[in-house]
């Protein structure tokens, strides 16, 4: 996406993730499992008078909950089937429509001013020679990783979560990027690039990855930190690169075995960002620097928002999952 659109479209898929989030971080197991996960037998419904005699357990080798192609753990608690690829995506149809009607308004017009025949570009990933040294790669994968993070939670409340929803997001994430890259392609100042792909391809199987691997969506969240400038936020230009920092944060509180003792409010920090890159900074001769970095941060939600209830500490808690705020980590490049 153009740098211009891409500030839109993630303030606004930002802004649509705080509203429809839902309040607790991780999705509950459908009250028909969490409670009893041995079938009611023939002719009783759940509720009724106990039977004379112990009914017999389903068997194991049978499902408890829906048809057999669905792990009983997955089941949605709507009690509708979500088996199939299509019915997942049905499911946000909404969303995803809304999405795709968002990218079309900042981008067409835009696109329009001056389009150009279809064409492939080459933009290289993280050297001193490319436009931004390799920081707008990871605003791809972060882009591609906040869309399909916004599609799963929403297709979890129907589906009940789980890794095949947590793939069908991903792929519907990265086919909006892809949606995206189609636009550059006819931008005068672009291109359709391969490492924009790959890198979306990346943040959307990010997604993938934290709702299929057990507990890691608790450990490790990938964030975005706007550090200030002169005009607090730069929309536009290179400057805005150069104040876009992304990091990966792996949470002691994700672990067990700090779950109960201070060390669940620190987070260590592991990203990249760059320096002296913009136009200005190249004519006064600087050299772009490639800024690897670690350090220390606070985890704010467990530190502030852990026992807090109601809908201002959920949209916190979620967005705290995306975004780093500012002067509350020790970053060392």
């Amino acid at each position: 996406m153009t740098v211009e659109s891409g500030v839109r479209v993630l303030l606004a898929a930002m802004l649509t993730f705080c509203f429809w989030c839902s309040p607790a971080k991780s999705e509950p197991l459908p009250d028909s499992l969490s409670t009893n996960f041995i079938a009611s037998p023939p002719g009783r419904e759940q509720g009724d008078a106990p039977a004379p005699s112990n009914p017999a357990p389903a068997p194991l080798s049978q499902p408890i909950y829906g048809p057999p192609s669905v792990n009983p753990l997955e089941a949605p608690a709507d009690g509708k089937s979500y088996a199939s690829f299509g019915s997942r995506v049905g499911a946000v149809k909404w969303e995803l429509g809304g999405m795709v009607a968002l990218l079309t308004a900042t981008n067409l017009p835009v696109t329009l001013g001056d389009p150009q025949s279809f064409r492939f570009k080459s933009e290289g990933l993280f050297g001193k020679d490319t436009s931004n040294i390799g920081v707008d790669k990871l605003a791809h994968a972060w882009n591609a990783h906040l869309f399909s993070e916004i599609l799963y939670r929403r297709m979890a409340r129907k589906t009940g979560g789980g890794p095949a929803s947590a793939r069908t997001a991903a792929l519907l994430g990265l086919g909006l990027q892809t949606y995206g890259e189609i636009y550059d392609a006819f931008h005068k100042n672009s291109g359709f690039s391969w490492e924009d792909m790959a890198f979306n391809a990346a943040g959307a199987g990010f997604t993938a990855l934290q709702h299929s691997v057990p507990g890691l969506d608790e450990k490790v969240d990938f964030r975005l930190l706007i550090v200030p400038n002169d005009d607090i936020i730069t929309f536009r230009g290179r400057k805005h690169f150069e104040q876009q920092w992304f990091l990966l944060a792996f949470k002691a509180s994700g672990f067990e075995r700090f779950r109960d003792s201070p060390l669940r409010f620190l987070e260590f920090h592991v990203g990249y960002h760059a320096e002296d890159f913009d136009d200005d900074d190249r004519a006064a001769g600087l050299v772009p620097k490639r800024k690897p970095f670690v350090g220390i941060g606070l985890n704010i939600s467990e530190l502030l928002l852990k026992n807090r209830s109601g809908g201002v500490a959920s949209v916190g808690r979620h967005g705290l999952e995306y975004l780093q705020i500012p002067y509350t980590a020790l970053h060392v490049d």
